[in-house]
């Protein structure tokens, strides 16, 4: 059952990421410089005025959270709101930003950038140690990665070129390599965004002006269309305790008035619940 959770209008809610630990989901609203907090035992969601952009979060041990911002990583303290410079990146073009980024298994934080204009978009991961590394270039919109539940494929999606992309992958070294288009939407009027992958390895992925999120089987066929009340469905993450309720997040960002009364409940966080159960996000390392 589809349930809307949270009336919020985040203008650009994205990101979502379940911490495990303190049973809290946070939650980004990108243009708002927001992250959310919500917790689903009382109801309750407050956020963190960040002062900038921000793309993407991730867990990074107890009420702390690793961002990426406009151009730069930070540490977000989530009981005073602090927020704590770790390294400043310098993007490659004009009118770039950070977007949408997790942790693999072994506590490195990847993330990409984006420019909806130019294939100016770049994968990095940060490791522990402080080491920062390029992973791709040529992307347009890095968005909606993953990594299966044995951790030899990684998942990433070029949201304009309605593309996901599989990689092989190195647990050890965090390397990616063997690049291959893994799910082709390029016939279709939306665009994948964000997404998680659960523990059959099946990828749901969230897709931007398509009213709906699909969940895809191991090999890239579609299973599950989960059709919503809004144009601009952004991401998703499994959590609460037993990892079987899908977060969804929304936008209502670039909605003409006509489209937000036909998609009025834009912007607002969602729940669904499935028969199936995800991974709690992964912790930064450092």
């Amino acid at each position: 059952m589809l349930k809307n959770i949270l009336e919020v209008r985040a203008r650009l809610g994205e990101g979502p990421c379940w911490n495990q630990s303190e049973q809290l989901l946070y939650w980004v609203d990108i243009y708002n410089h927001r992250v959310h907090q919500y917790n689903p035992a009382t109801g309750a969601n407050k956020y963190f005025d960040v002062g900038e952009v921000v793309g993407c979060i991730a867990p990074a041990g107890t009420n702390r959270l690793i961002m990426a911002q406009r151009n730069r990583l930070a540490f977000l303290d989530t009981v005073h709101g602090q927020v704590t410079p770790i390294i400043d990146i310098e993007h490659n073009h004009h009118d770039m930003r950070f977007n949408d980024g997790k942790c693999d298994a072994a506590g490195r934080f990847w993330f990409g950038s984006m420019n909806p204009e130019e294939p100016k978009g770049r994968l990095y991961r940060y490791d522990p140690d402080g080491s920062l590394h390029t992973l791709l270039t040529g992307l347009t919109i890095s968005n909606g990665l993953g990594w299966s539940p044995d951790e030899k494929t990684f998942y990433i999606t070029d949201s304009p070129l309605k593309t996901i992309y599989a990689f092989d992958f190195d647990a050890k070294s965090g390397n990616i390599s063997n690049r291959r288009v893994f799910i082709d939407l390029t016939t279709e009027s939306f665009f994948p965004d964000g997404l998680t992958v659960d523990r059959e390895g099946c990828i749901w992925s969230a897709m931007w002006d398509g009213w709906c999120v699909i969940r895809f089987d191991p090999s890239g066929k579609e299973m599950m269309r989960v059709m919503m009340p809004v144009v601009r469905p952004t991401s998703c993450t499994f959590g609460n305790k037993d990892m079987t309720t899908l977060y969804i997040t929304t936008a209502s960002v670039g909605l003409s008035e006509t489209e937000i009364q036909n998609s009025f409940y834009s912007g607002d966080l969602f729940t669904l619940a499935t028969n199936t159960s995800g991974f709690p996000s992964h912790h930064f390392n450092g």
